[in-house]
């Protein structure tokens, strides 16, 4: 059944304008406007609106949901090597915070047998 863009909104906690984001964006469709009344979303545009906020909470950008959404029709062979690039991103990003929490645990340490209150290890460490 068709929705306006309120009931859109409400069905999937989101803002108004975050569909009228993804419209300006080309992820989702506008509907026409009758001659009277408002615009009618079909059930299309909120299981694409779904698809897309949760790709977004997977990690995938718009840009990267716009090309997912390009490849629906396309070969699964593109779509695995768009999520071969993500994943090689993720694990990029894993290696790039497991070494920012070395170092942070190595500067708590350093900063839990510091006794000298007039400056601070960590501080210390952030500056030129």
């Amino acid at each position: 059944m068709a929705q306006t863009i309120s009931k859109v909104a409400k069905i999937l906690t989101i803002n108004i304008e975050t569909v009228r984001f993804y419209e300006r964006r080309g992820l989702i469709e506008q509907p026409k406007k009758p001659a009277i009344g408002y615009r009618h979303y079909p059930d299309d545009t909120v299981s694409r609106i779904r698809f897309i906020k949760r790709s977004q909470e997977l990690g995938f950008t718009l840009d990267e949901v716009a090309n997912l959404l390009n490849l629906n029709d396309s070969p699964c062979g593109q779509v695995q090597k768009l999520a071969e690039h993500k994943l090689a991103a993720v694990k990029e990003k894993m290696g790039d915070l497991r070494r920012l929490e070395k170092a942070l645990k190595a500067l708590l340490v350093q900063c839990q047998s510091n006794e000298d209150n007039s400056h601070c290890p960590i501080i210390d460490s952030l500056q030129p």
